[in-house]
């Protein structure tokens, strides 16, 4: 026995890293933002998205996807799966005992058959010396995390598609009902082109040219037509449901928060879900490291049977039996394979730790990218709409020239074709400045539950 325990204590001595818990890597988030970083310590990400997005009928479609989405739910089983496989690694610390009735019958040249049995309980618990279990419960622990992250990633993720396809449906109307309006100008601009033909003011070359610029138009209201039967069916994919026609507001009456405040990067680490996910897929890999190193020690099982049974043969009579055991394993002739299942286990973390680092660069850009974009977007805002006044004036000037014979029917079509394209940009600006709001809050982590702990 004094054998057994100098070993463990020279083992002890050199396997401190077995027994260490993990610790966050040195990360630098300094910068991440670019200009946009603040010292607020709120930020965009921590309303809830019931709040961020008040359209009444976008609630009640992200609502449905959290119920209904097949991904979200694919997520929670793997949520439950990572709690069993933990609960299991907590289990592993108690004994196993087992229930192990025997019988028999004998007989030696035709003689009575004597009879044999015995009724033990027999238990085994392996002493968790070198960490084995707890650095085996640690990483089922990390994984555990890990799926409720990744749970959570997709729930954000999701909230987030389901508002952008949602919007592009809304931007998808005002650009019909723009064209719609633009065409219906034009085919009366075709019949005042006819009756100036016929009164000698203009000739045959610019009713069709109208006439042409008229049909390309009424086209396009059929590819708007498509792209919304498309961003619909992407939507109820999501949603869970058959493809149908979605309810919607408009464009002009959403509101969303003009305050776009980002936090300090650091704050990343505990909000975006897929950041937190990578750290517990690197907690996991370490305490994969550790496990790895433990079994380069020696195991020490005890192990015992209690029970009652006759051990005699010739006799009926029962008897109380027990034994008590204890053993232990060192490897030797694969301690060179356990070796190289270290060295695997240390790559495969060094790899985790720089993907951990690199999901920290990826969200720092995408904060960055979605706050210049609706910074950009509204920035055009004023722009846009004295460029849009300014083509309105530019028709009326051009359609008055041109009915007292001052200019030609072309330079009527570019001032109009001009002003279709200043008002669908505009409608594109006002998506953008929204489509950035929405990304934003998604960089910054949005979407979690009001509930749930920092």
């Amino acid at each position: 026995m004094k054998k057994i325990l100098i070993i463990c204590a020279a083992a002890a001595l050199t396997g401190c890293g077995i027994y260490k818990p993990y610790t966050r890597p040195e990360v630098t988030t300094a910068g991440l933002y670019g200009t946009a970083e603040t010292a607020d310590s709120t930020t965009l990400g921590d309303i809830r998205w019931q709040e961020m997005f008040t359209d009444p009928q976008l609630q009640a479609l992200i609502a449905l996807a959290l119920e209904n989405n097949t991904d979200l739910q694919s997520a929670g089983w793997r949520v439950k799966e990572a709690e069993a496989t933990l609960k299991s690694a907590r289990l592993a610390y108690l004994p196993s005992f087992n229930f192990a009735p025997q019988g028999s019958l004998s007989s030696f040249d035709g003689s009575a058959p004597s009879k044999s049995f015995s009724i033990p309980v027999t238990a085994s618990w392996q002493i968790d010396i070198f960490n084995g279990l707890t650095n085996a419960k640690r990483k089922a622990k990390a994984l555990y995390l890990q799926s409720k992250e990744y749970e959570q990633a997709v729930k954000t993720q999701l909230i987030s598609s389901v508002a952008n396809l949602y919007y592009t449906l809304l931007m998808l109307d005002s650009q019909y009902a723009v064209t719609e309006e633009t065409a219906a100008k034009w085919r009366q601009s075709v019949e005042t082109m006819r009756a100036m033909k016929e009164a000698g003011m203009t000739n045959e070359a610019g009713v069709a040219q109208y006439e042409g610029n008229t049909y390309a138009i009424e086209a396009s209201l059929h590819d708007i037509a498509y792209q919304r039967t498309q961003i619909e069916n992407s939507l109820c994919s999501l949603l869970g449901e058959a493809p149908h026609a979605i309810g919607r507001g408009s464009l002009d009456n959403q509101q969303l928060p003009d305050d776009l405040t980002v936090g300090v990067p650091l704050q990343m680490l505990s909000n975006r879900p897929d950041i937190r996910s990578a750290e517990y897929t690197l907690m996991q890999s370490y305490y994969a490291t550790a496990s790895a190193r433990s079994a380069l020690y020696p195991s020490i099982t005890l192990s015992g049977t209690l029970g009652w049974g006759n051990n005699v043969p010739i006799t009926d009579a029962g008897k109380l039996i027990w034994n008590a055991a204890g053993s232990l394993l060192q490897p030797i002739f694969n301690a060179n394979a356990n070796r190289a299942r270290v060295k695997i286990a240390k790559a495969q973390q060094e790899e985790s730790k720089l993907a951990f680092q690199q999901a920290l660069l990826n969200a720092g850009a995408e904060v960055n990218n979605a706050l210049v974009q609706c910074q950009s977007a509204r920035a055009k805002t004023d722009l846009r709409a004295r460029q849009i006044a300014a083509m309105q004036r530019a028709v009326e000037s051009t359609e008055l020239l041109m009915q007292h014979g001052s200019t030609t029917y072309l330079e009527v079509l570019t001032a109009q074709q001009s002003l279709l394209s200043a008002q669908l940009s505009q409608i594109s600006d006002r998506f953008d400045e929204i489509q950035g709001v929405v990304n934003l809050y998604q960089a910054l982590g949005g979407g979690r539950d009001i509930t749930e702990e920092k």
